[in-house]
């Protein structure tokens, strides 16, 4: 215990490490955020025809409600709150990017989940906590992780007999 408390005195994680740490983190997460919704459907043809529907004024929300075979979504009228494009497979992220504000896709997204009709409601920058609210799990982190580094470097040069 002496030997790794020693280390952590002569080895602090430095506020350059703990900026570029949280710089990466913001490279990871920043960006826009999306306010989506969507009604999933098995077929295409079933898709075209709530699109028919909605072009002819129907609400999304309460097609969503009555047609959407997404459990999480579908009784929330669509509603898929904010996340960022990432967090959708290809298939979707690249349709809903294209879409501005209010906008809808034209025509059913095919993904492995089935067809997607897909509306923005929304778009922002990603709200992302400031760095003096996460420096101490960065530093807390970033201890661990060196503390970590000197453990397997020890393992690495102990010869056993």
């Amino acid at each position: 215990r002496e030997l790794f408390a020693n280390f952590q005195k002569k080895n602090p994680v430095t506020d350059a490490e703990i900026k570029a740490e949280y710089d990466k983190f913001v490279a990871a997460n920043g960006g826009k955020e999306y306010r989506a919704r969507h009604i999933l459907v098995e077929k295409e043809d079933e898709a075209k025809a709530l699109i028919a529907e909605l072009k002819k004024g129907s609400k999304f929300e309460d097609l969503a409600k009555k047609a959407s075979k997404d459990p999480g979504s579908g009784a929330n009228g669509g509603d898929l709150d904010w996340a960022n494009a990432a967090s959708y497979v290809p298939e979707f992220s690249n349709a809903m990017v294209k879409l501005d504000k209010g906008q809808m896709t034209d025509t059913p997204v095919k993904s492995q989940f089935g067809f997607h009709i897909i509306r923005v409601d929304d778009v922002r920058e990603a709200q992302l906590p400031k760095l003096e609210e996460v420096k101490p799990q960065i530093t807390q982190q970033l201890t661990q992780s060196k503390l970590g580094k000197f453990q397997e470097d020890l393992r690495a040069k102990a010869k056993v007999q």
